[in-house]
């Protein structure tokens, strides 16, 4: 997701190599320049980042590493920090009424039911409102990913007024005492006066608390024109980047924030529901630079898992109990947390090994489905304790899962190893041995 822009900064700060050193700093600066510019950030954008690393550099005493790291964190932290909210904020009075807005085909309607999802995980009663009219699908389409996030969706087939509908989903909102009501409006090929007017209409009858533009990263500069446009017109409160996943500069994020002077709220890092990540400046800085972001990863952690569900199996780890059932359970767990090319970015000393999980599927991979089918295969007693696994119940896995037995002895063994590491993770000096493992991963790659 911001593999472009580690790269550059990571290239840049390593130019400098001793104290005192102009030249290097010069150098730093120079590649810095050009890969920034590469990764599609405007060029006064550039430009003025640079000036301003040049000079706190430069106020210094010592002019190296240390010093033009910190400066860089300082100033892209000023750029991307614009000021207003950050994440989503609760109104007062329920629901927060949020207004979706975009051109069309930017992942507005798929963008409004990740908001949604991100919600109901943190235990919010969410109605969605189906007000795009204007695209066939768009109600269809809003209806499926409704059912399929398992929050409910307000839609009338005799409505032909998206102002209508957002009118009355506000009333059903209120009346089902829902915490947030989500209006998902019609998008359009290219900004117009007949868009802005409807937007405007619904605006005004529903006083949203919050207007969200959906911007599409994979058109660079083009999304920060158009949101630029928005802004102007209807005055939005954020910026929510869709498909940042698929975008390999990265750069846009850069643009949006400095130049529109909006706060980035929300960034679509792929296209599962649960594909949607805060974005809050500080902790995107420290993932810009390398250095992971655990704080968000503690949070997605929080949303996903239950504590009671926690206690139990770290007390099963700790005891060495940990059992195929509960391995079931833990990828379904970390499944929901998004890709894991995100969760690898979190982690301090890994971003390095994201770019290698780019396409890595944990769900379908061709390991996983082993594992998937092994289980399967097994009956109740066997995936509690697989101490049972003898020669003979092996024999029967294999047959049952269409795996040989070389396989069956490969997963069990892997299985068996995983399950005692974690059991050395859980003591006392756990978090200690954790830091020291991932210390000497840093910048590892995984084999391809």
């Amino acid at each position: 997701m911001f593999d472009v822009l580690t790269d550059s900064f990571t290239s840049a700060v390593g130019k400098i190599r001793f104290h005192d050193d102009v030249h290097a700093l010069k150098r730093a600066l120079t590649e810095l320049k050009k890969s920034l510019l590469k990764a599609d950030v405007h060029h006064k954008v550039v430009k003025d980042l640079l000036q301003n690393v040049e000079l706190t550099v430069k106020k210094s005493e010592i002019i190296g590493k240390d010093q033009f790291l910190e400066a860089l964190k300082l100033h892209l932290n000023e750029l991307l920090d614009v000021g207003g909210r950050q994440g989503f904020v609760y109104s007062d009075k329920p629901p927060t009424i949020i207004m979706m807005m975009g051109l069309q085909g930017s992942g507005k309607t798929t963008t409004t039911a990740k908001l949604a999802n991100y919600l109901k995980m943190k235990n919010k009663k969410v109605l969605v409102a189906a007000a795009d009219l204007q695209r066939m699908a768009a109600v269809e389409q809003l209806k499926q990913l409704g059912k399929q996030i398992e929050v409910d969706v307000f839609y009338h087939d005799d409505y032909k007024n998206p102002v209508d509908v957002a009118k009355y989903a506000r009333q059903k909102a209120k009346e089902g005492i829902y915490d947030v009501l989500i209006i998902d409006t019609a998008g359009r090929l290219a900004i117009d006066d007949e868009l802005m007017n409807e937007l405007e209409s619904i605006k005004k009858v529903v006083n949203p608390d919050e207007l969200f533009y959906v911007a599409d990263s994979l058109t660079g500069q083009d999304s920060v024109r158009s949101a630029q446009t928005f802004h102007e017109r209807l005055q939005i409160d954020g910026v929510i980047l869709s498909k940042y996943d698929g975008d390999s500069k990265g750069g846009v994020a850069l643009g949006i924030a400095s130049q529109v002077k909006v706060p980035l709220r929300f960034i679509g890092i792929g296209e599962k529901p649960e594909d949607l990540e805060q974005f809050i400046p500080d902790r995107v800085v420290n993932r810009l630079m390398g250095l992971g972001d655990v704080q968000s990863l503690a949070e997605k952690t929080a949303m996903v898992m239950d504590e009671k569900q926690a206690k139990r199996v770290t007390q099963k780890i700790k005891k060495g109990k940990f059992n195929f059932n509960d391995f079931l359970e833990q990828m379904k767990t970390i499944q929901k947390m998004g890709s894991m090319k995100s969760i690898m970015g979190m982690i301090p000393g890994m971003g390095g090994m994201s770019s290698a999980l780019k396409n890595m599927d944990l769900e379908n991979s061709d390991e996983m489905n082993r594992i998937k089918a092994l289980i399967n295969s097994m009956t109740p007693k066997e995936r509690e304790d697989p101490d049972l696994l003898n020669s003979s119940r092996k024999a029967r896995l294999a047959k049952g899962s269409g795996l040989s037995q070389i396989d069956v002895n490969k997963v069990l063994k892997q299985f068996k190893n995983a399950s005692k590491m974690m059991k050395k993770f859980s003591g006392k000096k756990g978090m200690q041995d954790m830091q020291n493992m991932l210390s000497g991963m840093k910048g590892a790659q995984i084999p391809r």
